[in-house]
């Protein structure tokens, strides 16, 4: 699988991130088998949060097996210090883990809740403290939602995060305000050389309404291989983006994976998704 550098942390991850949201509300056995396809497939850098269900209980007892060959990245839903102190302390124990490579302050999508980490008494100044006491390798921040280029762009000049993890799809690039402020962030990333992934690459839209849930994503994804492969292919023909998680789902992965090695031309993807009339963002409602 292709490797890229995750900015000036230096790894080198796999372009393929393990999506551990999937694990979230599967057996050991269920989550077993999806690690170890993961694995074989080559990909070497684990995403995860304390806010994922049962995730990190399900990755556990993997770490004394592959620790040492995987980027294991978390994240910290809390807003003040004390309580994100206490869930990065409560992550490192479900991951039966001494340290994680990355923590991530999770779903900073505007300004109010970017505001509430960042403040002194914050979150930030927990994953600060973690990283000082050899916790934590790096601080990275995430978000959902169409503002959340512009609110990684503002965070990046109060704060010189590692990682940035900002939704984009061919859809979301459709919005010109959108790819406006996706293309002021990737300047700024590629400034401070940070590590810049991207979420949503096969979103199709919201679930409609009543309609029966055929996957565990909070959206509704692509899960057909000729449209997973064309979102796949075309995020990553943006060489900025150095990987993509892989969605909510166990049963998503194998398409995802096999998507990674048969990618198709720009061009080809658009016309792939062009016919698409329901394709749209999955920010118009979210349910959090």
């Amino acid at each position: 699988m292709e490797k890229r550098r995750l900015g000036r942390l230096e790894h080198h991850s796999s372009v393929l991130i393990y999506g551990a949201a999937a694990l979230g509300d599967v057996s050991q056995d269920a989550a077993d088998r999806s690690i170890e396809e993961a694995l074989a497939a080559g990909i070497n850098h684990v995403d995860v949060a304390a806010g994922y269900g049962d995730a990190e209980l399900r990755l556990g007892p993997w770490m004394s097996q592959i620790r040492d060959r995987i980027f294991l990245a978390t994240k910290t839903g809390q807003r003040a210090r004390d309580l994100a102190w206490q869930e990065i302390n409560d992550s490192l124990r479900r991951l039966q883990t001494d340290h994680v490579d990355l923590l991530q302050l999770h779903a900073i999508g505007d300004l109010e809740q970017l505001d509430a980490a960042t403040r002194p008494d914050g979150a930030l100044s927990a994953a600060v403290r973690a990283q000082e006491e050899g916790l934590i390798g790096a601080i990275g921040i995430t978000g959902h939602g169409h503002r959340a280029p512009a609110t990684h762009l503002e965070a990046l000049r109060r704060h010189p995060f590692a990682t940035v993890l900002t939704p984009l799809n061919p859809v979301l690039w459709r919005n010109e305000s959108y790819r406006a402020d996706y293309e002021a962030l990737v300047d700024e990333v590629q400034r401070q050389d940070a590590g810049l992934m991207t979420i949503k690459t096969v979103s199709r839209r919201n679930w409609p309404e009543r309609a029966e849930h055929s996957h565990t994503t909070w959206y509704e994804p692509y899960a057909d291989q000729a449209r997973i492969t064309a979102a796949v292919s075309w995020v990553l023909s943006h060489r900025e983006v150095t990987g993509i998680p892989t969605p909510g789902d166990v049963g998503l992965l194998g398409m995802m994976i096999q998507a990674e090695r048969t990618r198709t031309s720009v061009s080809g993807a658009e016309g792939q998704l062009a016919n698409d009339d329901d394709y749209s963002s999955p920010f118009i409602a979210m349910p959090f």
